[in-house]
């Protein structure tokens, strides 16, 4: 994995912090935004300084939470009225794609 620098986590932190309530985005659309080389280093980013934001708006492009995340995003998710289908969040419904940002 690449270096991830301390403006790299902030500026993933910035675009969490901005997904509005009731949408959700994938990793990759932050990875995009945030001008980062892959979706893993904002999954490697949320693991471990994500527990102020709001963490389960962001999904695997799949729409499927990961399976240790799944019943408490899901229900997260539900409760601001994200559709979900089966177990899946209808990104076609709710996705919210960030703006890139300045590096």
């Amino acid at each position: 994995m690449a270096a991830v620098t301390d403006a790299d986590v902030e500026r993933v932190r910035s675009l969490v912090a901005a997904i509005p309530t009731g949408s959700v985005t994938t990793y990759g659309d932050l990875a995009h935004a945030a001008g980062l080389p892959s979706p893993r280093i904002v999954g490697w980013i949320m693991r471990t300084d994500s527990a102020d934001l709001p963490w389960h708006r962001v999904v695997p492009a799949s729409g499927r939470p990961a399976a240790h995340l799944a019943s408490r995003q899901l229900e997260r998710l539900a409760a601001e009225g994200v559709p979900i289908h089966s177990g899946r969040i209808a990104l076609r419904e709710c996705r919210w794609t960030p703006q890139p940002m300045a590096e």
